[in-house]
Order: structure tokens, then sequence, then C-alpha cells
């Protein structure tokens, strides 16, 4: 896949295929993008999961915080990844372990190898996108 560019259309069926999504560098603090992005994707709706091993086993936002993917107790459907693109990698690794179904690496955080990867192994890859611009910019 062109990870340079998305049609409009596979973003849609992605946001729109995923019902399950563990934000992967969830940060407690209102301030940080991570905390933003969980709060508006549990607010349209999405069964979230904050992973971030320091807060494990905190509340945050209604939610409690697992350490890693492993520790999500349902399905996941989507992997929102709030980490740097070189640690991304080890996010897609754990992704692909858990059988999470998309990997969608948030704004500035692009890893191909780390794609290619998953792609391999089945997954659909979303990257350097934000699903709390896109949502609205699709009008969904």
């Amino acid at each position: 896949m062109n990870h340079d560019a998305y049609s409009d259309d596979h973003v849609r069926s992605v946001l729109t295929s995923a019902k399950s999504i563990a934000v992967v560098g969830f940060s407690n603090n209102p301030d940080r993008a991570s905390h933003h992005v969980t709060e508006f994707l549990i607010r349209q709706g999405y069964d979230v999961w904050p992973v971030n091993p320091g807060l494990a086993g905190k509340e945050a936002l209604g939610r409690t915080v697992v350490a890693s993917l492993a520790d999500v107790p349902v399905p996941i459907d989507m992997v929102d990844v709030f980490r740097n693109s070189e640690a991304a990698g080890a996010v897609v690794d754990e992704a692909i372990a858990v059988g999470a179904k998309i990997v969608w690496m948030q704004l500035g955080v692009r890893n191909d190898e780390a794609a290619a990867r998953a792609e391999k192994a089945g997954l659909t890859v979303i990257m350097n996108r934000c699903p709390a611009i896109e949502i609205p910019r699709l009008g969904m």
C-alpha cells in the first residue's frame, strides 16, 4: 500500500470497521494529544483502552489503564500509536502478536519497515494521521 496518500473511502472504512481501540502511549495529562484523542474517541462511541505501563491499574477518563496490548481484555480492532517512529516498531510487533486488525500511527509517526511487517501479517496500516482529525473531516 502507498502510505503517502490514503483515499477518503479507505480511511472512512478503517474508522468504521474499528469498534475497540487501544491507545498506546496514553498520557493522563489533559494537555497531551494522546489524552485529547482518547477522550475524543470515547465520545465517538469507541471502546477505548488507554495503554501506559506507568499508569497501569489507574483510572483515566472513566477507563482502566492497562500496561500493554496483551492486557486489553477484549479483542483489539485498532491500535492507535502515540510513540515515536522508532518505538512504533515494537508496538506494531505487539499488535500483530495480539491479533489486532489495524495499526494507526499518529501524526509524525511513520515506520515503513513495521508497516510492511503488519501488512504481511494481514493488518491494515495508516501512518501519519490522526483519527480525531479524520473523523470530523470525513463528516463521521
